[in-house]
């Protein structure tokens, strides 16, 4: 894919009306010939006809979706049968934060749509292309690992790759093994400083952890950079001004989401107190809602649980309410959906650690 396509990808999602949006990726899933088997199996247990929504707002019918089911389902089964079979495609999986990864098969249209939208956030934020990256990001069966291929074939980049356990990171998070916990960090940020002490680098795509303890061990070389480009749920204003003030004048761009969906971040508009994302439309939604009334969308400005529809051609999951809260985020006319922003976990326990992502 050329950067032109993907523009002309992006510039064409930004202009679809959502209600239309929306009968169009019910129409696929729900059609008795071509559908997708688990949503055809589904609609005999539902006490309205799919097909007979007229909007993104009727979507409220369906409740809310149980990511858990991804456990032990099928992916090829969210897959509507108009996908030719044998399916080709990657199967991703969550991070396991809340007990065994959900799994969802990507088709080569849902792929095109996120290696799209992540060439818009990358050029959107400033980095440059040609340029020289260290991505250390979890790999294997999450999809974030898969942007280091991206950025050497969409940007025409040098990428050195560092893998990120996070699982592992977790693991010893919730059985108290703090000290090699610690351990863990030293050997990844080791990696990290034994390329950037060898080669000359400008972006380090990590996360903030990542980032916090590599400016803890070497500031000199987190001062070199020219930007970085931060993956997870959580980064605080007080992160994005450490990180401002260890690396001057470099970019600090985000992402925000996980394996079923993910959001562009925008510029900081004060300095770093407001860290605002906006949702890869229209596939992708989210909305800011009440954490004791999941059906009352909050105002603008105000605090409250993040709830993600996912609207793929191939992959449709309404209603999924986050394990995150954020702000309500009134976007630009650039954008025809709400943002968020300030996203930061529901609850951190030892349960569901946050760890390194």
């Amino acid at each position: 894919m050329s950067t032109e396509e993907s523009r002309s990808l992006t510039d064409g999602w930004l202009a679809q009306d959502l209600d239309d949006w929306t009968r169009r990726v019910l129409r696929r899933h729900f059609d008795p010939e071509q559908g997708s088997p688990y949503w055809l199996k589904r609609r005999t247990e539902l006490d309205f006809d799919p097909l007979a929504l007229t909007g993104y707002d009727d979507l409220a019918a369906f409740g809310h979706f149980d990511v858990t089911a991804l456990r032990d389902l099928d992916p090829a089964d969210l897959v509507p049968a108009a996908v030719p079979r044998p399916l080709g495609g990657r199967v991703w999986e969550s991070g396991g934060t809340t007990g065994r990864p959900s799994r969802v098969l990507y088709t080569d249209r849902m792929t095109a749509h996120w290696t799209a939208w992540r060439l818009h956030g990358s050029r959107t934020a400033g980095f440059r292309p040609g340029a020289t990256w260290i991505d250390a990001c979890p790999s294997g069966p999450h999809i974030v690992g898969e942007e280091a291929d991206y950025l050497a074939d969409m940007c025409g980049s040098t990428v050195y790759t560092i893998d990120l356990d996070t699982r592992w990171i977790k693991q010893l998070i919730r059985s108290g093994r703090l000290i090699e916990m610690e351990e863990y960090v030293d050997h990844v940020v080791g990696q990290i400083t034994d390329i950037l002490d060898t080669t000359s680098v400008d972006y380090l795509r990590s996360t903030p952890a990542t980032v916090h303890a590599l400016i803890n061990r070497r500031p000199d070389l987190m001062a070199n950079l020219s930007g970085v480009y931060l993956g997870g749920t959580q980064f605080t204003a007080d992160a994005y001004r450490r990180f401002a003030e260890a690396m001057p004048g470099g970019i600090i761009a985000c992402t925000y989401g996980n394996t079923l969906g993910c959001a562009n971040g925008l510029p900081s508009p004060d300095g770093g107190a407001t860290l605002p994302y906006v949702p890869n439309y229209p596939q992708i939604t989210m909305a800011v809602v009440d954490k004791n009334d999941s059906g009352r969308v909050v105002d603008y400005d105000e605090v409250g649980r993040v709830r993600l529809t996912v609207l793929h051609e191939d992959l449709f999951l309404p209603n999924i309410l986050e394990r995150d809260q954020a702000v309500r985020v009134r976007t630009s006319a650039q954008w025809p959906c709400d943002g968020v922003a300030n996203v930061q976990p529901l609850q951190l326990s030892s349960e569901m650690p946050e760890g390194l992502y």
